[in-house]
């Protein structure tokens, strides 16, 4: 049930980066807070690891985040819906997922050429965020969550 919740939530921050290229801090902050939280109140992640493998988590999340955001190559939402995953679950989680993700924007990269021309004008409009013009500035989110998906095998 935990992990259906988390699915849910990283599902809506996906979304709304797909659509409008940022993630409201009501859901990432927010997010982060109520992960922190029950953390904080259980001595467990919302996924039931250790409190310790969290904050492994987190220090994980900033060391492989925050270079991308100095180097303006992921934006503050994408580090701070890490450091909320990291906070709900653990690190190899975390890992899993960006790893995911990373193997989920080459393939993109390499379908999208191939695909985009195929889409009409309707799914064209909607994931506009992902046309193959727009190189190097994809929203993040949405490959996180393929990421996420991939680990979800685990979850259960």
């Amino acid at each position: 049930m935990h992990s259906l919740v988390l699915l849910a939530w990283f599902a809506l921050c996906a979304t709304q980066d797909l659509r409008h290229r940022q993630i409201a801090n009501s859901l990432t902050l927010g997010g982060g807070a109520l992960a922190l939280a029950y953390l904080l109140w259980s001595g467990s992640t919302w996924l039931g690891a250790p409190a310790a493998q969290g904050g492994t988590a987190l220090l994980l999340a900033l060391l492989l985040t925050l270079p991308g955001y100095v180097a303006a190559r992921l934006g503050a939402a994408d580090v701070k819906l890490l450091a909320a995953l990291a906070l709900a679950s653990e690190p190899s989680t975390l890992l899993g997922t960006f790893i995911g993700a990373g193997a989920a924007t080459l393939f993109w990269l390499w379908l999208a050429p191939r695909l985009w021309p195929l889409l009409g004008r309707g799914p064209q409009a909607s994931l506009h965020h992902l046309a193959p013009e727009t190189v190097g500035k994809y929203p993040f989110a949405p490959f996180l969550l393929i990421g996420l998906l991939g680990m979800s095998i685990n979850f259960y």
